[in-house]
């Protein structure tokens, strides 16, 4: 989606409340399915808006990649070995989250008790 589209839908959704990624949903998901790699973004924007956010076992730094998470309009998703997976809550469901978050610490106490519960 080039930049004036981008600006459009959301000036022609102001005011509705945003989507937010889900990090606990993507932790939950990652654990069960242990992908070599998982990216997050926007869809229908993700080229301006993913990036990876595991890679071979291990969360990818934030410094390391890029991520926009939330959207009025545009639904947050979760890619893992091609699949789009919606991935999303509402803001005023997860205070505190927004378009910044990243692996917050309920997302990454999931994948550290998946790896307790894998080293048993």
């Amino acid at each position: 989606m080039d930049s004036m589209a981008a600006f459009m839908m959301g000036e022609a959704n102001r005011g509705r409340e945003m989507m937010v990624f889900d990090w606990d949903k993507a932790a939950k998901i990652i654990a069960e399915r242990q992908p070599q790699s998982a990216s997050a973004g926007l869809q229908g924007d993700f080229e301006w808006t993913g990036g990876e956010i595991w890679n071979g076992g291990v969360i990818v730094p934030r410094d390391q990649t890029y991520t926009y998470l939330a959207s009025t309009w545009a639904t947050p998703i979760l890619v893992i070995d091609d699949e789009e997976i919606s991935c999303y809550r509402m803001e005023s469901e997860v205070p505190g989250w927004h378009s910044g978050t990243y692996w917050p610490e309920s997302a990454r106490a999931t994948l550290a008790e998946r790896e307790k519960g894998s080293a048993s």
